[in-house]
């Protein structure tokens, strides 16, 4: 994807975004899947999963394993992610019980000898977990699904709730990568959000987990949470550089009233508008890019001697449901409450709630709720996507020498689809390719959305995907 700093280092003039911003803030994917999510099948179920997972697996296969731990000790206003407010630690053994049972059955249903090149841990707060159960859940995912030699493994964790006994015990497990939920600095956002965390507690569990042998370090952040403002952003972007992360994740805030509830206490006028939204993130871009981090894909900053940006240049930089990534993964598998599944041709949902969950896993060994097979269509959208995504480009070469197809037949008249983008300013024409120009890069989605065959007008008013912008 083109480097902001070598395609155009000046931010776009306000002026401009204000112009833009009209036609392209609009409810859209955020694509980690293609087909999406909201067009998923509820007759997909857990005889289906099995037979897409019969056709993935083997010996040589590239397997990525992700994790889900639903529960957390508070609820954090801002956070729309599949969570469960739980003090009774008590319930982590038979949650336990059922994770390995789960992860038994799809490490049988690969038919053996599959290892994982990449795992990550993620949730809720998979600290919510003792050192102790960490070390059990490790030892299980290994006893069934070995991990590769060199596997990257990362967990997430809430320095507020996360010990030094624990960040041990994952170093002595073998994980390498961690990412810490950071959010914002501020105070005033802080609380607004209901997730008090100082800078000293970050500083800790950052410099603990460096000398425990961590070899990554990653910051989530969010932009667009109530109260932020550039100035008071800038402030939390001079700590978070000063504790110089490998990696970090800026995500745009998700204003989902209908998933999570607990949002509606954010007042609008609390919320910053999209104008506001796009002058934080310029302004992290400029910042971050004098500190010396690489922006990468959609929402990424990294370090230009880390994995992801020699990857983003050597254009094999990945995106699935754990983020951008430098790992070949032919299939993804997900454990717990409403962890999905990426197969080759297939995704695959479990049920959300942990009790069903529960149930379902003890009943059948799999709790598959919904999900999809993919058709020679979905795959090549799928692909084009993916290129758009993690190398900024729409290639019709490219997609002629993988599919033996010419783009224009699958996607009749590409040209005049793209002009608009390419009037704007979001796209250039580069030798028979289009490529992303730094304003494209904030308005990805709106581009992705070309390609997007199952993309029809909502029914529901809209409440189906986050805002674009």
């Amino acid at each position: 994807m083109p480097d902001p700093r070598r395609d155009d280092p000046r931010p776009p003039p306000l002026d401009r975004l204000r112009e833009l911003i009209p036609r392209y803030d609009r409810p859209g994917p955020r694509y980690t899947s293609y087909p999406t999510a909201p067009v998923w099948r509820d007759d997909f179920g857990p005889t289906e999963l099995r037979a897409a997972l019969g056709r993935a697996g083997g010996r040589d296969a590239a397997l990525a394993v992700y994790v889900h731990v639903p529960y957390c000790e508070a609820l954090c206003t801002y956070c729309a992610c599949n969570r469960v407010i739980r003090r009774d630690h008590a319930l982590g053994v038979p949650y336990l019980d059922r994770l390995e049972r789960e992860i038994e059955a799809v490490a049988e249903a690969l038919g053996g000898g599959a290892r994982h090149g990449q795992l990550a841990i993620g949730g809720g707060t998979p600290t919510w977990l003792s050192a102790e159960e960490l070390r059990r859940l490790a030892r299980t995912l290994d006893a069934c699904l070995p991990p590769e030699p060199g596997a990257e493994r990362s967990i997430e964790v809430d320095p507020r709730v996360t010990s030094g006994e624990q960040l041990a015990a994952l170093a002595e497990c073998g994980f390498n990568r961690i990412s810490l939920g950071v959010q914002d600095l501020s105070e005033k956002v802080q609380r607004a959000i209901h997730r008090v965390q100082s800078l000293e507690q970050t500083a800790a569990t950052t410099e603990t987990a460096r000398s425990l042998g961590f070899g990554s370090v990653n910051f989530d952040l969010i932009y667009g949470l109530p109260f932020q403002t550039p100035e008071s952003f800038d402030e939390t972007l001079s700590e978070v550089i000063a504790l110089a992360p490998d990696r970090i994740a800026l995500y745009s805030y998700a204003h989902v009233t209908w998933v999570s509830k607990q949002q509606r206490g954010f007042e609008r006028e609390d919320l910053p508008g999209p104008e506001r939204k796009l002058a934080i993130f310029l302004l992290a871009i400029r910042r971050l890019g004098e500190a010396g981090y690489r922006f990468l894909g959609l929402d990424h900053f990294a370090r230009p001697d880390d994995a992801l940006a020699r990857a983003a240049d050597a254009g094999t930089l990945k995106r699935n449901f754990m983020g951008y990534t430098t790992r070949r993964a032919d299939d993804l598998v997900g454990f717990g409450p409403s962890a999905i599944s990426e197969l080759r041709d297939a995704y695959a949902q479990s049920l959300r709630d942990p009790e069903p969950w529960g149930e379902a896993v003890e009943a059948r060994g799999l709790a598959t709720c919904r999900g999809i097979r993919l058709d020679e269509d979905d795959l090549r959208r799928k692909w084009l996507i993916q290129a758009l995504m993690c190398r900024g480009e729409i290639d019709p070469r490219a997609y002629a020498e993988r599919f033996d197809e010419a783009l224009d037949a699958r996607i009749p008249d590409l040209a005049g689809r793209l002009a608009p983008f390419e009037a704007d300013g979001l796209l250039l024409a580069d030798g028979g390719a289009w490529r992303l120009t730094f304003l494209g890069r904030l308005f990805l989605r709106n581009v992705a959305m070309t390609f997007d065959a199952h993309l029809a007008p909502p029914d529901d008013g809209g409440r189906r995907y986050s805002r674009t912008v």
